[in-house]
């Protein structure tokens, strides 16, 4: 079936980089606001045939890039695509997927809900806490794949010697699994949350890392604060050097300047456009697609 890549405004690059290892052609979705702030969509072809691929992350602005995916989607089917694949490489909405306090929304099953159109939903490690597969809250066809060995290379060819943490236990699904696939020695930190800013955790390992790399690993950066609190107790330890790794680099509240202010080297993948972004997920998308 005949494939065409189409990067949304959140991941035009990435979408870019995917049709090249697909040999597909690729289309720039063309997306203005009104005067009033409403979204106005349009592809740059009067119809489309054969097999869409949509290529949008969930940030910056989740609620925005929603709308235009759900937007985009549709008219894919009105002007005539035969499949239609969302690629999200950082799916939002997910991490709410209980009803904490009266009145909640549990966003995840609504999210959902409104993807479900899509005859494929692909991701890459999305955020998941009580379920442990997107087939608990999709009906359509919803896969993610996992960006560990991305990682796990990118720390064995630049940091060989280096000691991996995992800031909470969330994060021993990377930290851990990457560590073992490039035997590196780690250990994971033990967190209690306070507020939503507000992180304690007391890094405790089983060597002195005094002189090493120390490495620590998780799925997202949002706020930051789970990677701070460690950062100031490894350099009292005598870290030689700090370096902050993840697959989702969301920096909010200015995280990603004030946890190189706090000393440490940051990197991300593509997931997420930024400044730090120097691991790319395209191939393990291309390959995901074929």
């Amino acid at each position: 079936m005949k494939c065409t890549v189409v990067g949304l405004r959140n991941s035009v690059g990435l979408a870019r980089s995917v049709s090249k290892l697909l040999h597909a052609r690729f289309l720039e979705l063309k997306t203005t606001s009104f005067p009033d702030g409403e979204l106005h969509i349009q592809y740059p072809k009067p119809t489309l045939t054969g097999h869409v691929i949509l290529v949008q992350s969930f940030h910056p602005n989740p609620t925005t890039a929603l709308v235009e995916t759900l937007f985009a989607g549709k008219t894919a089917q009105e002007l005539g695509a035969k499949k239609i694949t969302l690629v999200a490489p950082y799916l939002a909405y997910l991490r709410q997927d209980k009803r904490f306090r009266p009145g909640d929304c549990v966003s995840n099953h609504l999210l959902a809900e409104l993807l479900n159109f899509f005859d494929h939903v692909l991701t890459i490690d999305p955020h998941l806490h009580r379920i442990v597969s997107l087939s608990e809250i999709f009906k359509t066809n919803a896969q993610h794949i996992t960006a560990n060995t991305l990682l796990a290379e990118f720390i064995e060819k630049k940091y060989p010697d280096s000691f991996l943490i995992g800031p909470d236990s969330e994060s021993s699904q990377w930290a851990a699994r990457i560590a073992q696939h490039i035997h590196h020695p780690f250990v994971i930190l033990k967190k209690k949350r306070y507020t939503a800013s507000s992180v304690r955790t007391k890094v405790q390992t089983p060597t002195s890392v005094h002189g090493k790399t120390v490495i620590l690993v998780d799925d997202i950066i949002s706020t930051g604060h789970t990677m701070l609190e460690p950062i100031k107790q490894l350099k009292n330890l005598g870290a030689r050097r700090i370096v902050c790794i993840c697959v989702h680099g969301v920096f909010a509240e200015n995280a990603l300047k004030l946890l190189q202010k706090a000393g440490a080297t940051v990197i991300a993948t593509n997931t997420i456009s930024n400044p730090v972004a120097r691991i790319n997920v395209a191939p393990l998308i291309a390959q995901a697609l074929q």
